[in-house]
């Protein structure tokens, strides 16, 4: 991938330690290359094809890939590892340490917890919060640390919250405002609090009127599935 130093727009430059792609549209009020005091890594490289808004923060010390997007004041913190075309917008978080897939699309008002990890297509829908400490103000607490892991195709439903270590399957899909308390299998339907499985994504029917099935372009994808712990 090919890099070049640019400007802001508005005159500010741009930190040499900042690797910045080609055909870049940066707002004025945004900070790339932020220096973490956690990291001694303070580069930061973004793709050709960034499209980044007034307010944004990125530290230095994580790698992000072509077409990056972003709302208004989102912060994406140091030693993340990001893919292609991520989508996340206004007032929302990734904190340090996660892995990120491609074609990621998180909505506003989220908070990725540390040590996350997000795969290919996966969506996050406005609020939705997830954790990585399972006993807070235990001496052990970063030793034991972890976020949840959320499958390939993943949708999680507004102001929804996933609990540390969680695994949720390729295609689930996690209905508004559940509290995922324990792993959800590849292309579940799961609610409430705590969030339990319903159904499939294959029962669902469209009532818009629109197709016959929401995701029917999905089936047949997934064919590996695993137990709820």
């Amino acid at each position: 991938m090919k890099f070049q130093i640019r400007e802001f727009v508005g005159g500010q430059e741009i930190s040499p330690a900042v690797q910045l792609g080609e055909k870049a549209v940066i707002d004025p009020g945004v900070i790339l290359g932020y220096v973490p005091s956690r990291s001694e890594d303070h580069s930061l490289s973004i793709g050709s094809g960034a499209r980044i808004r007034c307010g944004t923060v990125i530290y230095g010390g994580s790698r992000i890939g072509c077409n990056l997007e972003t709302g208004h004041h989102v912060v994406i913190r140091e030693q993340n590892l990001v893919g292609d075309n991520l989508c996340i917008w206004s007032n929302s978080i990734i904190d340090y340490g996660c892995k990120i897939g491609n074609n990621v699309r998180i909505h506003n008002n989220v908070y990725v917890t540390q040590f996350t990890v997000i795969e290919d297509d996966a969506f996050l829908g406005p609020g939705v919060s997830l954790a990585n400490d399972i006993h807070p103000g235990c001496p052990d607490a970063l030793e034991c640390m972890r976020g949840p892991i959320i499958k390939k195709g993943a949708q999680i439903g507004v102001n929804s919250s996933v609990l540390p270590r969680v695994v949720i399957g390729e295609y689930a899909l996690i209905g508004a405002g559940s509290v995922v308390t324990r792993d959800i299998p590849p292309r579940a339907v799961a609610c409430g609090n705590p969030a339990r499985v319903v159904g499939s994504i294959e029962d669902l029917v469209c009532t818009t009127g629109l197709r016959d099935k929401p995701y029917g372009n999905l089936m047949g994808r997934v064919e590996d599935a695993y137990t709820v712990r």
